[in-house]
């Protein structure tokens, strides 16, 4: 699931070197609402640990 972020942000490089601006920040704002997407939901789970 961590890749598709990182498959987006490597598709808006691609996009931006070869000149189509549009689609590189498409794809660049698409990966970041995905990315902080799966922050959010790694970051409220709860650690159940045992000592």
């Amino acid at each position: 699931m961590m890749v598709l972020p990182f498959l987006g942000f490597a598709g808006a490089t691609g996009a931006a070197i070869s000149g189509r601006r549009g689609l590189a920040l498409l794809l660049w704002g698409l990966s970041l609402a995905v990315l902080l997407a799966l922050f959010r939901e790694h970051a409220t789970d709860a650690l159940h640990l045992v000592f």
